[in-house]
């Protein structure tokens, strides 16, 4: 077959001494690609799943798993730590209106809550001598 290049086959099947790419590579993902098509043909989510399906899939849960470590990453510097834990990720979600619309029924283990004082709970705001807030902020 005269014009298909060098490939032996005309660009079907693999070629001899050709090293196996993975699809997370190929769609330059982080999450595998092959797990998550396997998981789907055996949950039995549907009789069949497409090829780009698993592509998707994976590139989402990626997206999402960079937000929030990055907002946890945030929160953990806010609060001049190096290691991310459950309460930063916990007021990364909460603090973030989408995240915590998609994770609204969502409890994290060891996340604790927002720190939230309601306002009829807060002492009056009484004036001192020289007409300055009090000393301590709630």
């Amino acid at each position: 077959m005269p014009g298909k290049g060098k490939g032996g086959k005309g660009g079907r099947g693999k070629t001899a001494g050709s090293k196996a790419v993975s699809r997370s590579s190929k769609a330059g993902l982080q999450f595998p690609v092959g797990r998550i098509a396997r998981y789907l043909r055996l949950g039995k989510f549907a009789d069949r799943v497409g090829a780009g399906a698993p592509v998707y899939m994976a590139a989402v849960l990626e997206y999402l798993a960079a937000e929030v470590l990055e907002l946890a990453g945030n929160a953990a510097r806010d609060n001049k730590k190096k290691t991310i834990i459950p309460r930063h990720i916990q007021l990364a979600v909460r603090n973030d209106e989408e995240l915590n619309k998609l994770m609204a029924n969502t409890t994290i283990a060891s996340g604790g809550v927002l720190p939230n004082i309601h306002s009829s709970l807060l002492p009056k705001g009484r004036k001192n001598k020289e007409g300055a807030e009090p000393s301590q902020d709630y």
